[in-house]
């Protein structure tokens, strides 16, 4: 029954993509892709008609949805007919979809490209989440690059200068155009950035806790560009890509730019700062885990200047999964950035507890370090010991639940269901 599901969901996606012949622009890679997707679609808006899903719609179930503008109906056999019905006779359809192409193994790109063929893609950044599904990392960059080998031939390719590995793919495409677009170097770049984080003793509701600044130039045009609440460089090209993609398709720079600065947002668990409890700031990164973006997160944590000598930076990390025979090297190395990045490390779960022992080798107290088995237990520490004006950095892998944390010590927890991610029934049950 999944799979006879499946292939009626695909077929539907096909035949609109036929009679509406919407853009596609597909956005892949190991992290950064929904930040991207969403400053991609906010950009696009400044002149055209767009849909990309509110959830991460990116797999073979989740791309036709995303593609009929439909959400799943779980296991309501019913609602799964009625849905299939409505797709098989849609009127309309947006501009452009900005959408998301999973990788979690090998051929996965190929079959969702085959859905939707892009006529643009973004490739954000690769890291060796999800590497234990593949036979090799070189195996895990090659499924992440071929998306662009399935462009359209007048369609072009936007590659992230500054992740090394996506540099590197700038050569495979043939004659499709290639764009680049970075921090510092590409097609687009951006230059002068700086992060203004608010030394503060309290952290209250409704604040504005940072603004990234940074002048942008696209093909020669520069313009000033301002991001609210936005934490690391991570936001910022998410917003180069966003640009690019926009100028591409033809909307003026400064209104791309305009969009941004006035909706772009931090997305619920990704480098999103909300108050906490006594005062303190939560930064929660509680969506998933890579190394990159636990490091950029880290950074990001560094940035803020506490208020009082008191105040400390906290992290508290769960494990990142699915590293394959990297665990023990990319845990421990997240140990000895924690050792540089905060004054205080809670470590949950076993292989962040490798991290742990690397934080006090690297020469951050013991006193400083606890251990957990759990998220739960985490947040309960957590709870009893954060205090006005703390800066507290909370990520680790889905499986190990870090949201729980924020839950326990966020200032407004009625608003968890808008604010948090996995807030729905069936995660709420585990």
């Amino acid at each position: 029954m999944k799979k006879l599901v499946m292939s009626l969901l695909g077929n539907a996606a096909r035949k609109n993509l036929r009679k509406f012949h919407p853009k596609v622009v597909a956005i892949t890679g190991s992290v950064g892709k929904t930040s991207t997707r969403q400053a991609i679609a906010i950009a696009l808006e400044a002149k055209y008609r767009v849909r990309t899903p509110m959830k991460n719609y990116n797999n073979e179930f989740g791309l036709p949805l995303a593609i009929l503008g439909e959400k799943s109906p779980g296991k309501n056999a019913w609602e799964w007919l009625k849905l299939l019905k409505r797709a098989y006779t849609k009127k309309d359809m947006p501009e452009y979809l900005v959408l998301e192409y999973g990788a979690d193994a090998p051929g996965d790109i190929r079959y969702l490209a085959q859905i939707a063929q892009p006529d643009v893609a973004v490739i954000t950044a690769v890291s060796p989440i999800h590497l234990s599904q593949y036979p090799s990392m070189q195996a895990l960059i090659e499924e992440k690059a071929s998306l662009g080998d399935f462009v359209k031939a007048d369609g072009a390719i936007f590659l992230n200068d500054n992740d090394e590995t996506v540099r590197l793919m700038r050569g495979r495409y043939g004659s499709v155009s290639v764009m680049m677009y970075g921090i510092e170097s590409g097609d687009a770049k951006a230059a002068n950035v700086r992060i203004e984080t608010v030394p503060e003793e309290s952290f209250d509701p409704g604040e504005v806790f940072a603004v990234l600044k940074a002048d942008v130039s696209v093909n020669g045009e520069t313009i000033a560009l301002e991001l609210i609440n936005c934490l690391s460089a991570s936001a910022l090209t998410a917003a180069l890509a966003a640009l690019s993609v926009a100028v591409h398709f033809g909307v003026p720079l400064s209104d791309a730019a305009r969009a941004l600065s006035e909706k772009l947002r931090p997305v619920a668990g990704r480098l999103n700062p909300i108050p906490g409890i006594k005062g303190a700031l939560i930064i929660d990164d509680t969506y998933n885990a890579a190394p990159a973006a636990v490091t950029a997160g880290l950074d990001a944590l560094l940035r803020f200047t506490p208020g009082e000598e008191r105040d400390r930076r906290i992290a508290v990390l769960g494990d990142m999964a699915e590293l394959g025979t990297l665990t023990e090297s990319e845990h421990r190395a997240v140990g000895a950035h924690v050792a540089r990045a905060a004054d205080l490390f809670l470590a949950v779960g076993p292989n962040m507890g490798l991290a742990a022992d690397e934080a006090v080798a690297a020469g951050m107290s013991k006193d400083r370090v606890e251990r957990f088995n759990n998220s739960v237990e985490a947040g309960r520490y957590l709870d009893k010991i954060i205090q006005k004006g703390d800066v507290v950095f909370v990520k680790g892998s889905q499986s190990m639940r870090m949201e729980k944390v924020v839950k326990d010590v966020m200032a407004e927890p009625l608003k968890a269901p808008q604010i948090l991610v996995r807030q729905d029934g069936k995660w709420l049950a585990t």
